[in-house]
C-alpha cells in the first residue's frame, strides 16, 4: 500500500507541475513574494519566508493550494466565511490521513474520507481532539493580502506523507 502513496504522490505532483506550466505563474505582485503555489515568480525573492495570497482570490468558494516543502506537496486552502472571514486549513486531516482531502457542499466542507461535513464558518480553529476535522493552517490578514508563513507549511507536511 505504501508504493500505492508513492505513485499518487507523483501523480498529484506531476499534474502540478503540468498545470503550473500550462497556466503559467503570473503575478500583480511588485513586492518580493511567493505566489500561492510557492512558486517563484521572475525577478522575486525565493527565500521569502511567507506566502501572500491576495484577498481578490479568495471567495465564498474554496480555492486550494499547493506548496512543495521537501518531497512532500502540501494541499491547502482559503476560504471566505458568510461572515467575510477568511478561514484556511490544510486540506488534510490527522485523524482520516493527509491524502484524503476535504470537498466543498454549498457552506459546509466534507471529508472525503469519513464523509464528516463541516460549516465553513466554524473552521480556524485547531481539532479540539473529537474526530475528523480539517487541520488547522494558521494566517493573518494584513491589508488585503493573507499572510501564511512557509513554516507552518512545512510543519503540516507530514499529513501528505
Amino acid at each position: 500500500i505504501s508504493w500505492v502513496r508513492s505513485i499518487m504522490r507523483k501523480l498529484l505532483f506531476f499534474v502540478f507541475l503540468v498545470a503550473l506550466f500550462i497556466f503559467g505563474c503570473t503575478s500583480n505582485n511588485s513586492n518580493n513574494t511567493l505566489t500561492a503555489t510557492g512558486t517563484c515568480n521572475l525577478g522575486t525573492d525565493c527565500d521569502s519566508e511567507e506566502i501572500r495570497i491576495p484577498l481578490s482570490e479568495v471567495s465564498s468558494t474554496v480555492n486550494m493550494f499547493y506548496f512543495e516543502s521537501g518531497n512532500e506537496v502540501v494541499k491547502y486552502f482559503a476560504v471566505l466565511g458568510s461572515d467575510g472571514e477568511v478561514k484556511t486549513a490544510f486540506d488534510a486531516c490527522d485523524v482520516c490521513g493527509g491524502y484524503q482531502g476535504y470537498t466543498q457542499i454549498g457552506s459546509d466542507i466534507k471529508c472525503n474520507k469519513c464523509d464528516k461535513s463541516f460549516k465553513i464558518d466554524s473552521l480556524n480553529t485547531q481539532n479540539k481532539g473529537y474526530g475528523c476535522w480539517p487541520s488547522y493552517l494558521p494566517h493573518e490578514v494584513v491589508g488585503e493580502e493573507i499572510i501564511i508563513r512557509k513554516s507552518d507549511l512545512d510543519a503540516g507536511a507530514f499529513r501528505f506523507a
